[in-house]
């Protein structure tokens, strides 16, 4: 499939898009003061050693302190620790998105005999290097691991293992064997390697000179760990375009289209050390037109927000995100069908199928995600849609796991995690209704006001005073409505004099009471 990669970048922002055909599939956005910190390595020092979890808390420098499990923690004794054969899987973290565990325990946890023990592995005040799996996340810290893998072109390399892996998405029998080969000869004393996807066709010396890089890249990375012992970074990972083209780039990219010459030059250097032969396929974007308007990419990014997403039979889906978990209900809307409802719903699933899929590509969407289809009576009906779903979500490059259709109409699916959605990082909570996606009702603030003046009067010592109400614009004009008679009914159960100030720094929930002498 042909695919083409922009990158745009201004005022410290780099915006990276992914196309398919024509058809965007992936979005990246990747600011100087926010960058994503998955991948870096730090110097941590532990903050606090939870046994009943048996996790701790790593001071690595950050505002929040990171997550450690104990079978994220390198033991000592047992160099030899076992890794997934996708260096997808090493990107951090399980699939379900339940990023950590709650501060505090919540039952006595048990370890089984064979299981680590975190008492005897590490204590409150030591040191210890850690890498970022998954970044802050809501109110969570990062999570991280204390077994370190180094992502290259070809490999990733395991300086804690001696395992040697091939990617599972390389199914060629004699290529898998042949690469293998090419890394055991290369192979040092100490440490193992999963060979990435990309590798496929990749001659021996492109496999062995990324081999030689990434062990000098350990080797650095250890020096600064013995010269420091303050928590902090000491191994920042590629920034965003430049991940791109090392994560990214295969024969099917057709061409890399950049707007800035501040990152055309670096890119350009990566790609002739790295990947010589995608050397003329780099552009500078020199037309009249931003990078992303003349692609059309701004006008698909502004739906990309929107919380209901119309089918083109004129059925829509409807998206929510929560921090627990993301719902999406397909409903018919306008669409009648031309047969019988049976049909009419089984076209509009079918339809919102590549549509589900399509979004939560694009939107990053992570962690548990819940599926609300129609409601079909006929079995081989839901796993018609639901055998289309999986075919969709398997050209998801991201890792995911999908249940059959329950008896409600339900998919339950997880998609790994390892930064927030595209929504997170564009947006804000409302600061009118925190994030909560409604506000009270006037009648609702008002009832509240009245309840609150009661309370105030009766806790004053004034008999002979003025309750005075500061609130908002909007809510002042509702209470002094005479046809409510809010003001006269209020004055004369609290039997003291109203006064109701307009605040306009105060929000329509928020507002203040005070009693005085008149």
């Amino acid at each position: 499939m042909a695919s083409e990669l922009l990158v745009s970048y201004s005022l410290g922002e780099t915006r990276v898009a992914k196309l398919e055909n024509g058809d965007l599939v992936e979005y990246n956005v990747e600011r100087s003061e926010e960058r994503n910190i998955v991948g870096n390595i730090y110097v941590g020092r532990v903050a606090r050693v939870l046994p009943g979890m048996q996790a701790c808390f790593v001071e690595i420098g950050l505002s929040r302190t990171g997550f450690l499990h104990v079978s994220n923690i390198l033991d000592p004794d047992d160099q030899n620790e076992e890794f997934e054969d996708d260096e997808e899987a090493l990107e951090g973290g399980g699939e379900n998105g339940d990023d950590h565990a709650p501060e505090a325990p919540l039952e006595k946890y048990v370890p089984s005999p064979s299981e680590k023990d975190i008492s005897k592995l590490v204590r409150e005040g030591d040191s210890i290097l850690v890498q970022v799996l998954k970044a802050p996340m809501g109110t969570k810290g990062p999570r991280l691991t204390g077994i370190i893998s180094i992502p290259g072109r070809f490999l990733v390399y395991l300086p804690h293992s001696r395992h040697v892996g091939i990617s599972r998405r390389i199914e060629n029998a004699e290529e898998r064997t042949r690469l293998k080969s090419v890394v055991e000869k290369t192979l040092p004393k100490q440490g193992g390697v999963i060979v990435r996807t990309v590798a496929e066709g990749a001659s021996e010396k492109n496999v062995k000179d990324d081999f030689d890089y990434l062990i000098k890249l350990w080797g650095s990375i250890k020096k600064k760990h013995q010269k420091n012992s303050k928590p902090g970074v000491i191994y920042t990972d590629l920034d965003l375009s430049l991940k791109i083209l090392r994560d990214r780039v295969t024969e099917d990219v057709d061409r890399i289209v950049v707007d800035s010459m501040e990152l055309y030059k670096p890119m350009q250097k990566f790609i002739q050390a790295f990947l010589p032969r995608f050397k003329k396929r780099v552009e500078l974007h020199t037309g009249t037109l931003p990078l992303f308007s003349s692609f059309g990419i701004d006008t698909i990014l502004t739906r990309l927000m929107s919380r209901k997403v119309w089918l083109k039979s004129g059925g829509y889906i409807i998206i929510d995100e929560n921090e627990a978990l993301t719902a999406i209900d397909v409903n018919t809307g306008r669409y009648v069908g031309k047969r019988n409802l049976e049909d009419t719903i089984v076209q509009t699933n079918l339809e919102a199928v590549k549509e589900i899929a399509y979004q939560i590509r694009l939107r990053n969407l992570g962690g548990i995600i819940v599926l609300d289809f129609i409601d079909m009576d006929k079995p081989q009906n839901r796993d018609k849609v639901y055998q289309s779903f999986l075919e969709e979500m398997n050209k998801d490059p991201v890792k995911t796991h999908v249940l059959p259709i329950s008896s409600l109409g339900l998919i339950e699916m997880t998609r790994k995690r390892t930064q927030e959605s595209l929504k997170s990082k564009l947006s804000a909570p409302c600061r009118h209704c925190d994030g909560r996606g409604y506000v009270n009702s006037p009648t609702t603030i008002v009832h509240e006001i009245y309840r609150a003046s009661v309370l105030e009067a009766k806790n004053s010592l004034e008999t002979q005073g003025v309750l005075t109400i500061y609130c908002s614009p909007h809510i002042a004009a509702w209470i002094s409505d005479p046809a409510r008679h809010t003001l006269d009914l209020l004055e004369k159960e609290i039997s003291l004099k109203v006064s109701v100030k307009i605040d306009t720094n105060l929000h329509d929930e928020d507002f203040e009471i005070f009693t005085q002498n008149s």
